[in-house]
C-alpha cells in the first residue's frame, strides 16, 4: 500500500496559482491604478502603505495586489477569509501582529470578502487601524457604501477595480498558454471562446484552460476548435449576483434603456439578465413599474402588455414564456414615454403626508340615511352625467379652501398629447362657469343692496 502511495504524482498547483504575478508589471489590467501616476503605482513608489478597500469582480487582482504590496513594502502578511474567520481569527491576527511589531516588522492585514463581516466584527478592526499597527487592506466584490460601516470605510481608501478587457484577457491567455500546455493548438475561434467564457475573470480564465487541457489530452484532440470547447466545458453563467451589485447594476441599466427608446439596448439587457440566471418574473414585475412610471398615460397600452407578458410567463414557463417578456420590453421601449403620473403621485403623496386631515365637503359626501341627509351630507351635488358635456363644469372636488394643485401635467406625446386637450377643454368650461357664477353673485348683491336702502 506504502509502494502504491508512493507512485502516484504529487498534486499539481493550480494555473492560477503558478500564474499569480510576481511583480506588480505582471499585473493584467487595471492600467487605471497601476499605471504611470496612478494611485497604487504612487503608493508602492512610495513605499508607505496605507489601508484601503479594493471593490472589483471576482478574479481581477485583489488578493495579488495585497500580496504585492506586502512584498513590495517588505511587510509581513496575513490574511483572513471573511468566510471562514470570526472575533477569534480577528484576534489571532492581532496578536500575530503585535508579535511582528516586537520584531520591527509591519504587518499587512488581508480580509477577503471583508463585506461578509458583521458590523461588529468590522469595529474590532478599527482600533488597531488607528494605532497604525496593521495596514487594513479589504476586499470586496460588493459596494461598499452598503456594505463596509463607514467608521472603516472612512480610515481606508476605496479603490475601483475593473472587469479584465479582452485584449488583456488575450495577452493572459497566451502566457498561460506557454506555461500550462505549449503544444497543444488552439483555433483563434476557440481562443475567443475561451475569452469569452471567462467573462472578464482571470482565475476563470486559468481555470478554463486547465479544464480544456485535460480534456483534449484525454480525447486526443487536436488542434482545439470552438465546437470542442462547447463540448467540454459545462456552460458558464456570465458575471451576475441575484442579490448583488452586478444585479441592480443591470436592471438600472435595462431600466435606463426602456426609458431611454433604445429597444436594441433594452433586449440585451433583459437576455443578459436571463442568461445570467435572474427570476423572469422579478424582470415581469420591473416592466409593470416602467409601465407605469415612465410611459404612463402617454400609452396605456404598456401596463396591459407588462401585465399579459406576466401572466404569460407563469403560463408557459421558460424559454417560451420569455418571448412574452421580450415582446414587453420592445413595446415599452418604442412607446411615447411620460412620466407624469409619477410625478403627480409623487407630489400629492408628498403633499397629503405634511398637511392637515381636510374634512371631506359636504356635498361630495354620501347619504344613505335620513339623519346624513338631515345635517345636509350631499347636499347640491351635481351629477355630472346629468350636465352638459357629461361634466359639472365650475364644481370642486378638493377639501373646501384647499388650493387646485395641478399635479398632474401631461406631456404632449402620445395619448396624453390627447388628454392634455381635453382637461385644458375642461378648464376652459370651469372658468366660464365660475366667471358667470361670480356674475350672477354680484348682480344678487347690487340688487339686495339696493333693496335695503330703500326707505
Amino acid at each position: 500500500m506504502t509502494d502504491l502511495f508512493d507512485s502516484l504524482e504529487p498534486p499539481r498547483v493550480p494555473l492560477a496559482e503558478r500564474m499569480r504575478p510576481k511583480t506588480l508589471d505582471e499585473v493584467a489590467g487595471q492600467a487605471h491604478l497601476l499605471g504611470p501616476g496612478k494611485p497604487l503605482r504612487l503608493a508602492f513608489e512610495s513605499r508607505r502603505p496605507h489601508s484601503m478597500i479594493l471593490w472589483g469582480p471576482p478574479g481581477v487582482g485583489k488578493t495579488t495586489l495585497a500580496r504585492l504590496m506586502a512584498q513590495g513594502f517588505d511587510a509581513d502578511f496575513i490574511a483572513l477569509s471573511a468566510v471562514f474567520s470570526g472575533v477569534k481569527e480577528i484576534r489571532e491576527a492581532i496578536g500575530q501582529a503585535q508579535a511582528a511589531k516586537a520584531r520591527g516588522r509591519h504587518t499587512i492585514l488581508f480580509v477577503d470578502e471583508v463585506h461578509r463581516f458583521n458590523k461588529a466584527q468590522q469595529d474590532a478592526f478599527l482600533p488597531y487601524v488607528e494605532q497604525g499597527l496593521v495596514t487594513f487592506i479589504g476586499a470586496t466584490t460588493e459596494n461598499p457604501s452598503f456594505e463596509v460601516n463607514s467608521a472603516l470605510l472612512s480610515r481606508a481608501a476605496v479603490y475601483v477595480l475593473e472587469a479584465l478587457d479582452g485584449e488583456a484577457l488575450a495577452r493572459l491567455f497566451e502566457r498561460a498558454h506557454a506555461v500550462a500546455c505549449p503544444a497543444l493548438v488552439f483555433e483563434d475561434d476557440a481562443r475567443a471562446r475561451l475569452i469569452g467564457f471567462a467573462d472578464g475573470d482571470a482565475r476563470r480564465l486559468m481555470n478554463l484552460i486547465e479544464q480544456v487541457q485535460i480534456a483534449a489530452e484525454t480525447a486526443a484532440v487536436a488542434p482545439v476548435t470552438a465546437a470542442f470547447i462547447d463540448q467540454a466545458l459545462s456552460r458558464k453563467l456570465r458575471r451576475f449576483d441575484k442579490g448583488g451589485e452586478a444585479f441592480y447594476d443591470q436592471i438600472s441599466a435595462l431600466h435606463k434603456s426602456v426609458r431611454g427608446s433604445d429597444p436594441d439596448a433594452a433586449l440585451y439587457w433583459l437576455c443578459r439578465m436571463l442568461d445570467g440566471g435572474a427570476d423572469p418574473l422579478y424582470l415581469g414585475r420591473r416592466l409593470i413599474r416602467m409601465a407605469t412610471e415612465d410611459i404612463g398615460l402617454a400609452d396605456p397600452r404598456a401596463l396591459e402588455i407588462a401585465l399579459n407578458a406576466c401572466a404569460t410567463y407563469e403560463r408557459l414557463g421558460s424559454p417560451e414564456g420569455e418571448l412574452a417578456l421580450a415582446e414587453a420590453t420592445l413595446f415599452m421601449a418604442c412607446a411615447a414615454k411620460s412620466n407624469a403620473v409619477y410625478k403627480a403621485y409623487k407630489a400629492a403623496r408628498a403633499f397629503v403626508a405634511q398637511d392637515d386631515s381636510r374634512p371631506v365637503p359636504l356635498r361630495l359626501r354620501n347619504a344613505p340615511t335620513k339623519l346624513m341627509k338631515s345635517l345636509d351630507y350631499g347636499k347640491a351635488y351635481r351629477y355630472a352625467h346629468d350636465e352638459p358635456e357629461g361634466y359639472a363644469a365650475g364644481e370642486d372636488y378638493l377639501p373646501d379652501g384647499m388650493p387646485r394643485p395641478a399635479w398632474y401635467r401631461p406631456v404632449a406625446r402620445g395619448m396624453e398629447a390627447k388628454i392634455a386637450e381635453k382637461l385644458a377643454h375642461l378648464r376652459a368650461l370651469d372658468a366660464a362657469a365660475r366667471s358667470d357664477a361670480n356674475t350672477s353673485d354680484n348682480r344678487e348683491g347690487r340688487l339686495s343692496g339696493a333693496g335695503d336702502d330703500r326707505p
